[in-house]
């Protein structure tokens, strides 16, 4: 028989797993718009300016993944 206890620690494991399929989107979607910005402003110093941003939100990304990867024992 399952308790109320596990109950909600399995509610809080699926809320934390769907997250982390969430920042796995998020990072798939923002990659994929830094390669369309650096081929769409190949010769332009605005791919910089454009990228740097998303960059930067990706390693954010990259790091609460990676955190939740370990959480959740998903090695």
């Amino acid at each position: 028989m399952i308790d109320l206890t596990s109950i909600e620690n399995l509610k809080t494991e699926n809320q934390k797993l769907r997250h982390y399929i969430s920042l796995i989107a998020y990072e798939i979607d923002f990659t994929k718009r830094v390669n369309e910005i650096k081929s769409n402003f190949e010769k332009s110093s605005e791919s910089e300016r454009l990228t740097v941003p998303i960059l930067d939100r990706i390693l954010k990304i990259q790091l609460e993944k990676e955190s939740l990867k370990q959480e959740l024992h998903l090695d």
